[in-house]
């Protein structure tokens, strides 16, 4: 092996090991801004479209509250299309707990036949 290819090998392992903490330090970071609790929560409207295909399932929405309490920002993480905007529209009514900073977590809303 040159020492070309060993320094340029020597250099990616150095990067990987030092990035490799940083990784974890961000998943707990996400993990710790769940904690923040809800103040007032909006129940979506059952799509007229669901009830006629009696859809059943969970929508989850990922938002981001801002230091205030309110929703900056949410999208749709997963579930059923047809149930997802109306997910969508009342995670964006939440309110939350103010804290000092923005944060950011996942709110599941189960829809179920009625």
């Amino acid at each position: 092996m040159s020492q070309r290819t060993a320094t340029a090998l020597l250099t990616l392992l150095t990067l990987a090991v030092a990035t490799g903490p940083m990784n974890v330090k961000a998943q707990q970071a996400q993990s710790e801004e769940m904690v923040r609790r809800a103040k007032s929560k909006v129940q979506p409207a059952y799509p007229e479209l669901a009830r006629k295909m009696n859809l059943a399932g969970t929508v989850k929405i990922e938002v981001l509250v801002s230091p205030n309490g309110t929703v900056k920002g949410a999208r749709i993480v997963g579930g059923h299309p047809v149930l997802a905007n109306a997910a969508l529209d009342a995670a964006k009514k939440w309110r939350f707990e103010p804290a000092a900073v923005e944060t950011s977590g996942v709110i599941d809303f189960k829809f179920e036949p009625r």
